[in-house]
């Protein structure tokens, strides 16, 4: 628990938000939407993409 506290609410959300994403891009793929599921699957990295970018604009104007 003191894991999630160190690494904030925020970015737990985050985090199982992209699971959720990926899971629903699997479900979309393997039920004959392929083009959905890679839509969806690319929004994840995306994600985390924003994540780092912000985490790294925040440590710098520190």
């Amino acid at each position: 628990m003191n894991y999630f506290k160190k690494i904030g609410t925020a970015n737990v959300l985050m985090l199982i938000l992209c699971a959720v994403i990926i899971l629903v891009a699997e479900y979309l793929f393997l039920t004959g939407y392929q083009m959905h599921g890679l839509f969806v699957g690319l929004w994840a990295p995306t994600l985390l993409g924003v994540m780092i970018y912000l985490k790294l604009v925040d440590n710098g104007s520190k």
